[in-house]
């Protein structure tokens, strides 16, 4: 499985032994490197890779706002975030912002392929910790009182919320599913309202407490 990958981070040096380490797999394509969230929006845009690699921390646009410009714009490029900042700040934005995968620089060398290949064939890639800290922010909101009781999920209300959870688009679960991109959709809102679901990172959540999601420890 050959992955076509754009490379973002604001220092050449990273980008530089990223390409490397990638490269050395057989299993990946460069097809482009970027310096800045806006570049990263711009060879996206124009070089529709199948994933992008995203550092988080760039001057002017950052990669939380990259990685949101990017799941607008209608192509099945996935984001697969690579910082070395911590998820406890920094994975919830991720996900909600539409990145399928969150990875710290540090497991890089190791984990970085499975992190890709696991992306690419649909999959949210997320740190072992990722449950534990979806779930305190799911406490908050209970204790908030802001959750009734969900109604419950049709079959195929409850298998488009997995597939959106596992990072595929709405065209991407069309086809998994023989139905259209508008039906598909449609599936979505009714589960995102009788769930109280507002974005893909609350859908991630539920995905993850009703184990229709696995982390990457239970992978």
């Amino acid at each position: 499985m050959m992955v076509k990958a754009l490379l973002v981070d604001d220092h050449a040096v990273v980008r530089a032994g990223l390409r490397a380490l990638l490269e050395a797999s057989g299993r990946v394509d460069i097809v482009g490197e970027a310096s800045s969230g806006e570049e990263a929006v711009t060879k996206a845009r124009k070089l529709e890779p199948d994933i992008v690699i995203m550092d988080l921390a760039m001057p002017g646009m950052d990669g939380i706002q990259a990685t949101r410009r990017i799941a607008a714009l209608g192509i099945e490029t996935k984001v697969l975030v690579l910082t070395v900042h911590d998820e406890d700040e920094f994975l919830l934005p991720a996900l909600d912002a539409g990145a399928s995968g969150f990875l710290n620089k540090s497991a890089a060398d190791t984990d970085l392929m499975g992190a890709l290949e696991a992306v690419a064939r649909g999959h949210s890639y997320l740190p072992r910790r990722a449950a534990a800290l979806i779930a305190r922010r799911e406490a908050r909101r209970r204790r908030a009182g802001r959750q009734a009781e969900p109604e419950p999920l049709s079959d195929r209300e409850r298998t488009v919320i997995e597939l959106t959870a596992r990072g595929f688009s709405a065209a991407e679960a069309g086809r998994e599913m023989c139905l259209s991109r508008k039906t598909v959709e449609g599936y979505i809102s009714r589960a995102k309202s009788k769930l109280g679901l507002a974005n893909r990172r609350d859908i991630v959540h539920f995905a993850l407490e009703s184990g229709l999601l696995r982390t990457e420890a239970e992978e």
